[in-house]
């Protein structure tokens, strides 16, 4: 058997992919994958996931190219021990299908626009229409929180993992406010995983560092 994970340690998603590996204690590679450099435009790469995506699972040549669905795939082949993950029961798995599909449409959507922002302009903090979108974000999850401990019942799922790379990622940047109370409590509670502190703290604290640099070096231009 012979998996591996093509992966950018700075990349949210691809921190949720690591995430799982940890979590699932699965036996698999990990190679770096430069984005910067380019390296997921090479023919080798586009070979493989011609949507040029990161991060890539190969698992023995069968190759899954979004981070949401190789958290489910993972979960289903190789988690027999932790089903409750991605549970079975029809209702719980289309509410954690529901909040994965918020993950990969509001939440990092609101990581795009700043990355896009940083990339096109030369700004000095995150604009108005990024914060609003952030924050939006941080509204709908403490309502969810509001309702159960996770964000998709009242256990540990895919969902949380998901969510906790990119919201972990917002949240070094533009700080969840205190009236969002129970996110804060969930990011908290999730910071303290031996799964989180190995898969997605040392790529978060580059991923921020990045992006208030950037903001830091345009203000002293200014």
């Amino acid at each position: 058997m012979s998996i591996t994970l093509h992966k950018s340690d700075g990349s949210p998603p691809a921190r949720a992919a690591m995430m799982i590996t940890e979590l699932l204690k699965l036996k698999h590679e990990r190679v770096d994958v430069n984005v910067m450099g380019g390296d997921h435009l090479k023919p080798e790469y586009l070979q493989k996931n011609p949507n040029h995506s990161v991060p890539m699972l190969d698992d023995n040549g069968f190759i899954v190219a979004d981070s949401h669905v190789i958290l489910t795939y993972l979960v289903e082949k190789y988690g027999q021990n932790q089903a409750q993950l991605y549970p079975k029961d029809i209702a719980l798995r289309a509410t954690v299908d529901q909040r994965l599909f918020f993950e990969a449409s509001n939440v990092f959507g609101a990581i795009r626009a700043l990355i896009s922002l940083i990339m096109q302009q030369q700004p000095t903090e995150p604009s108005p229409e990024v914060i609003q979108k952030v924050n939006e974000a941080y509204k709908t999850l403490e309502a969810y929180l509001s309702k159960t401990k996770y964000v998709a019942c009242d256990h540990l799922t895919v969902a949380d993992i998901s969510l906790a790379s990119s919201i972990s990622s917002l949240n070094g940047v533009i700080p969840i406010d205190a009236k969002y109370g129970k996110l804060r409590a969930w990011l908290s509670s999730l910071e303290n995983e031996e799964w989180y502190k190995k898969g997605n703290a040392p790529g978060l604290a580059m991923f921020t560092g990045f992006i208030n640099s950037v903001f830091e070096k345009n203000a002293g231009k200014a």
